[in-house]
């Protein structure tokens, strides 16, 4: 059936090209041997009765982790100026539409510059759009937001986050030391930033017991991904 389907339409292209374009007579030939050319290929490399298989855009292979916005939000003010493009940025992230949720807080930054929300939002986004890894673009977003607003964990929390995806676990480990000290007992991300920070000591063969809260060196939560704690 396919190939009647294939031998109608070249016919009713020739027909076109000389009942419509007027091709001249003496480019008949030309013509037909050209589509005849055409048919023939596609008799020796088509596969008419194969089945469709398509496939989606390689962001869409990898949906993020929804507790990592979570961890986000409750990291960030959810009720500044920024939450109309958070909700949209969080939105195209739980799709894997890391690209169209750069670009969105990319146009976010150019209207509110100084919100720190945002650029973690963003580091967060360019990270995913590199497959989990630290990228110049990634850790400059996250250094914005550290400028922005010093005390703000979500900075050092990612930014920890993304070097670790990376293998670079003494840089994580520096970093979430840091934010480890300074964060409130009743902080709702502390017994996992307690976690993440003894599964890199566990990794690195160090105890940290001397420099770490009792927290810290509790044995890491399970997670419903099953993947280890350190990274998503």
């Amino acid at each position: 059936m396919m190939w009647v389907v294939i031998v109608l339409i070249a016919v009713a292209v020739f027909a076109a090209l000389v009942l419509v374009l007027k091709l001249p007579r003496g480019g008949w030939e030309l013509a037909g041997a050209a589509l005849l050319l055409g048919i023939s290929g596609y008799a020796l490399q088509g596969h008419p009765g194969q089945a469709g298989a398509p496939k989606a855009p390689a962001e869409n292979a990898r949906a993020a982790d929804a507790a990592t916005i979570s961890e986000r939000q409750a990291m960030g003010n959810k009720f500044g100026t920024s939450q109309s493009w958070l909700i949209l940025a969080d939105a195209l992230t739980r799709q894997g539409q890391y690209a169209a949720a750069s670009d969105v807080l990319r146009s976010a930054v150019r209207k509110d510059p100084k919100n720190a929300d945002l650029w973690v939002a963003m580091g967060n986004a360019l990270v995913g759009h590199s497959d989990g890894l630290i990228s110049p673009a990634a850790q400059l977003a996250f250094q914005r937001a550290a400028d922005i607003s010093p005390e703000h964990p979500g900075p050092p929390f990612f930014m920890g986050l993304a070097l670790a995806q990376s293998g670079k676990l003494p840089e994580a480990r520096a970093l979430w030391m840091k934010l480890l000290a300074r964060t409130p007992a009743d902080a709702p991300y502390r017994d996992d930033l307690s976690a993440r920070l003894a599964r890199i000591n566990q990794m690195l063969g160090t105890t940290g017991d001397a420099a770490l809260p009792a927290a810290a060196n509790a044995p890491p939560p399970a997670e419903a991904s099953g993947k280890p704690p350190v990274g998503r």
